[in-house]
């Protein structure tokens, strides 16, 4: 499936980059190995390019605790929890829990139109859009498998959309994103992948990172951390 008609070009949204004001770091949980922290949307993962682009979490994240180096990220519209090593031996352990797939993430989202199943999965591949990159698109071809679960939590009937919690199996670019868009009910805000009117819908993306789940680096006993959607 290809792109929406016309998004708005991401170069021009990072152009347009306003990070939130900086208000602390919000702190779900430290210790000496790790860090997870609560992302604010609008504010980017890692610095972009250009000076303009240099406030974001990780360099936020440094100001306060200098040894945390960036295990994963979090697109710029999206909100939620992001981990951090302590060091570059901490960060090369968490770095191999998400790439065995040991780290279990849900996110929350507000979706358009009623969701018609209570649950399900969402297998598609996905590729880079290359003549649009970095957005991503769904190719049976020579896309990557890609697999998305998700349950529906409610459904707003006035505003015609739904409430879904999302786990992503696999940890493809946009996935949840695309998936979403890809069965017909793209993410209320999202400026890359949704209508026009879905995307005017909400001030911002509302798709946020709520719970992750993983083994201690240095115990293995199973951490849990949680902040609620704050929409």
């Amino acid at each position: 499936m290809s792109s929406p008609v016309h998004p708005p070009s991401p170069a021009l949204i990072l152009d347009a980059y306003q990070p939130p004001p900086d208000t602390g770091l919000d702190v779900r949980h430290a210790d000496a190995a790790l860090l997870i922290v609560n992302k604010p949307s609008g504010l980017l993962s890692v610095p972009g390019r250009g000076e303009h682009k240099s406030d974001c979490l990780v360099s936020r994240v440094q100001a306060v605790y200098p040894d945390a180096l960036t295990v994963h990220r979090l697109d710029l519209g999206t909100s939620g929890l992001v981990v951090f090593g302590r060091g570059e031996a901490a960060q090369s352990q968490l770095s191999r829990l998400f790439r065995d797939r040991q780290v279990h993430k849900r996110y929350i989202a507000v979706v358009a139109g009623a969701m018609p199943h209570e649950q399900g999965e969402i297998a598609l591949p996905l590729i880079v859009d290359w003549p649009n990159r970095p957005l991503q698109k769904v190719d049976h071809a020579v896309g990557k498998p890609s697999l998305t679960r998700y349950w529906r939590r409610g459904v707003d009937v006035v505003s015609g959309t739904s409430r879904v919690e999302l786990e992503p199996v696999t940890g493809r670019s946009h996935q949840l994103r695309v998936h979403l868009q890809a069965i017909g009910h793209p993410i209320v805000g999202d400026e890359l992948y949704a209508p026009e009117a879905v995307r005017q819908a909400a001030p911002r993306l509302l798709l946020h990172a709520w719970r992750i789940e993983l083994p201690h680096p240095l115990t293995g006993q199973t951490l849990v951390c949680e902040a609620p959607a704050p929409f």
